[in-house]
């Protein structure tokens, strides 16, 4: 519950940035023009997720032969979901992700390196942790917030290139120029703040599903430490999909740079999972 009330916070934040930033450059032909083209680009790829992404790390689908299928139906009926696609992704990296437009289009992803190092429990315990954001619909949560921050994005390019709207005139052209130049990043914090208060929750539900929090709780400290060995190739598009894994695919951040970073460090989330 604390974090669907952080999250709806989080987008309450969000949208008010983006009002403030259209009463700011007063340019509402301009907003809605940004809002449009961030729905129809935010929500084309939420649309087609699944098959997008799933080409691109060129996963493969698994049926009942493979143990992952039978591990994930299990793990399904138990959270009251219906079957999703089964996808195995060709690569040593240790990770897995979920994606899918809602719980009837969805598909449950892993790679051939979790497979290997993860024990059944603790398999079970991503597994899990995927199908909660499935049912937690954070596919359309997350893409929520990117239309809006995107949005923002794109407003504030506006004004920096084209001017602003009715203060652009007669307001402080620093207050303008520092307006423009920060909110971009500013949605940016709280659409990864956002990301990462899903993390949290997914962490919760996945342990409600599997039974046990433990098995999760091991696999994030094995995956991480997998990660660091062997991480994604730092690619424009890895770094795009980078939120929906269970562990950031790339070298771990801290100090400032954490506020942008999708996921909450890994310890912090064993410690909320073990406590």
């Amino acid at each position: 519950m604390a974090n669907t009330f952080k999250t709806a916070m989080l987008l309450g934040a969000l949208s008010a940035l983006l009002l403030a930033l259209g009463e700011l450059f007063g340019g509402q032909t301009g907003l809605i023009i940004a809002f449009v083209f961030a729905i129809a680009m935010n929500f084309g790829s939420y649309w087609f997720s699944d098959k997008l992404v799933l080409r691109m790390y060129r996963a493969r689908e698994v049926g009942a032969e493979h143990p992952l299928f039978g591990m994930t139906q299990a793990l399904a009926q138990r959270a009251g979901l219906p079957m999703p696609k089964v996808y195995v992704i060709p690569t040593e990296t240790a990770n897995a992700f979920a994606t899918g437009r809602n719980p009837k289009h969805a598909a449950v992803a892993a790679t051939e390196g979790i497979l290997r190092i993860l024990s059944p429990d603790e398999l079970a315990g991503v597994i899990a942790h995927e199908l909660a954001h499935v049912k937690n619909r954070d596919i359309l949560i997350s893409s929520i917030a990117a239309t809006i921050a995107t949005t923002i994005m794109m407003v504030s390019r506006f004004a920096l290139f084209f001017g602003g709207g009715r203060d652009s005139r007669g307001g402080n052209p620093i207050v303008l120029i520092l307006t423009v130049l920060l909110a971009p990043v500013a949605a940016m914090i709280i659409k990864a703040a956002i990301s990462r208060s899903r993390e949290f929750a997914a962490d919760a539900t996945g342990a409600q599903i599997a039974g046990r929090p433990d098995g999760l709780a091991n696999a994030l400290r094995r995956i991480e430490a997998a990660a660091k060995r062997v991480p994604l190739p730092p690619t424009a598009a890895a770094q795009a999909t980078e939120h929906m894994f269970i562990v950031r695919p790339f070298a771990g951040v801290g100090g400032m740079l954490q506020l942008f970073s999708t996921h909450p460090p890994t310890e912090e989330r064993v410690r909320r999972l073990l406590s």
